[in-house]
């Protein structure tokens, strides 16, 4: 097996272009850690694509890693799809996006396989939605969601629209890991294979997922009474921008309040350290935009649009910034609520949460009678069951804790565009009941008890902070707590045993205790992060979690 130090060499002797190499001999003079980390390995093409930070290396985004993934994808298309394949490709504003669109757009075109690639960048779930009118075979979204600027990322989705899962994932995934030279990847024309075309996707499929999207309201006489409500949004830079205020007017709303600074698609994201809008800092300029002009409501979106954050006025008129288990909650009884009232219930429904998204969800509905599943982190695992359920029962709504929502069933992935329009009708519904997005929220906690939730990561950077991850996960599972915040242990879960949980396998421990309160603990599949989930119910929820925090987090 090569060293970094010899996998790096052969960058600068092979086939490379002059900007590359000029990069691995800069860190080769100047930086062995970061060459170490750049060239340790091959970026790992897990079962949800690539990401990484860019630069040049094995281990970085860069337009060799993007060509080989592709490369390997092509292969696995070419190998198990009968008849004419073709893939859909979009990308968010991050740098370099278009780049590795229209690399892999070429990629694929030279191995023969037709490409429908948008003209500009495009949300992710209207990826997902292109996937499913163009009966398209797979999908490629070129966004590395809500990480800071250094990063970018590559998704893979299948024809039903949702992002690959088993067995098709670790198929494509071997096929990319037979890939080890980009001198493999058709970077040009292959000999004796007709190129494919490209086709440019634009405005037409736009307004269809627009036409499409409009299906879903609930309550448009309600809109139409309260199309005046004030709703601040912001894009964060990211893509959002394109289609996010056309939906809420075209829905009935009239007052929409831009930030014009974050309306720009700028890959830098020049106004925000991170365009993450589970982050109090990133909602910041839009909560001072909702101060400034009264607004009731503040949406924001993550760079690729499929994550949504939301803020609302409490009683004390002070804007709010919710989570996204309090954001699905009341919108979940919202709009069961709404189908219950048009009598659209009759116990062939479902709903889908994951492993760490509120329980509150799940008991909600099951006060409605409708069947709520509970998947691995993840909405691909949320997009499998739809698949799984198509035409035997109708999806409602799914949800994740961190700021992915989805309803109805022509996006397979979370849609922050549909979400947020959900959460708008919403807000105009809950006026007719004289109530705010807030009040609803304490009505939703004073049916179903207090449920609060907090989630908390810590960074550990690089090939030394993997193997750190690895030992915390390793340590849990060889010496559990014996008692979680003052209540003794009562199970565990451990996810890598799908003979015990009936999921996939999966790297994540839960611990409860008598007292009912749940930890789960999992390293990120996206980010150089462990992740750790409090979960308490009860009047002294609030107390509990910080004794949690305590207990976990040193």
């Amino acid at each position: 097996m090569k060293t970094y130090k010899e996998v790096a060499q052969s960058w600068l002797d092979g086939n490379f272009d002059a900007e590359t190499k000029a990069e691995v001999k800069h860190l080769m003079e100047t930086d062995e850690t970061a060459l170490e980390d750049a060239f340790y390995r091959n970026l790992e093409f897990c079962t949800g694509g690539l990401r990484s930070t860019m630069g040049v290396g094995t281990n970085r985004m860069n337009k060799y890693t993007v060509g080989m993934a592709t490369q390997g994808l092509a292969n696995y298309i070419k190998a198990h799809v009968k008849g004419a394949a073709s893939v859909c490709i979009s990308h968010d504003s991050r740098n370099n996006s278009r780049l590795f669109a229209e690399i892999s757009a070429q990629v694929l075109s030279n191995n023969g396989i037709k490409v429908y690639l948008f003209e500009d960048l495009r949300p992710t779930p209207e990826l997902s939605y292109s996937i499913r009118i163009k009966n398209a075979t797979a999908g490629i979204m070129v966004t590395a969601s809500h990480n800071p600027k250094e990063y970018n990322g590559y998704k893979v989705f299948w024809s039903d629209g949702g992002q690959i899962t088993a067995p098709v994932d670790k198929d494509i995934v071997a096929e990319v890991g037979k890939i080890e030279d980009p001198a493999q990847v058709a970077f040009n024309p292959l000999p004796g294979v007709d190129k494919a075309p490209i086709e440019i996707m634009g405005a037409a499929e736009d307004e269809f997922y627009l036409k499409d999207q409009l299906s879903l309201m609930l309550s448009p006489e309600a809109v139409k009474k309260h199309s005046d409500l004030k709703i601040v949004y912001t894009p964060l830079h990211g893509c959002g921008v394109r289609l996010m205020p056309e939906a809420l007017k075209r829905i009935g709303f009239k007052n929409i309040i831009h930030v014009p600074e974050q309306e720009v698609p700028d890959g830098n994201f020049p106004t925000v350290a991170s365009p993450n809008p589970e982050e109090p800092a990133a909602m910041a300029m839009a909560l001072a935009k909702a101060d400034e002009t009264g607004a009731d409501l503040v949406l924001a979106t993550d760079p690729d649009a499929d994550r949504l954050g939301i803020a609302v006025r409490n009683d004390e008129g002070k804007m709010v910034q919710l989570t996204g288990n309090q954001t699905w909650s009341f919108l979940t009884y919202y709009i069961l609520k709404r189908w219950q009232e048009l009598g659209k219930l009759n116990g062939k429904q479902y709903c889908v949460k994951t492993i760490v998204t509120s329980e509150l969800l799940a008991a909600i509905c099951e006060s409605f009678g409708v069947k709520c599943y509970n998947v691995l982190t993840g909405f691909k695992y949320i997009a499998e069951i739809q698949k799984q359920q198509e035409g035997k029962s109708e999806f409602i709504c799914g949800g994740e804790e961190s700021y992915g929502f989805n309803l109805g069933s022509f996006v397979r992935d979370k849609c922050a565009q549909v979400a947020g329009c959900a959460v708008a009708e919403c807000a105009a519904w809950a006026a007719e009941q004289g109530l705010t997005l807030w009040q609803l929220l304490q009505k939703v906690y004073k049916e179903y008890g207090l449920y609060v939730e907090k989630m908390v990561y810590i960074v550990r950077k690089g090939k030394s902070g993997a193997e750190e991850i690895q030992k915390i996960m390793a340590d849990y599972r060889a010496c559990p707590p014996k008692e979680i915040a003052g209540s003794p242990l009562v199970k565990v879960i451990d996810y890598n045993k799908p003979e015990e949980t009936g999921l996939p396998k999966s790297n994540v421990l839960q611990f409860y205790n008598k007292a009912g309160d749940v930890v789960t603990v999992r390293p990120s599949g996206t980010e150089p992060k462990i992740k750790f989930y409090f979960g308490a119910k009860g009047s002294d929820a609030p107390a509990k979690i910080e004794a949690l925090k305590a207990q976990f987090i040193s």
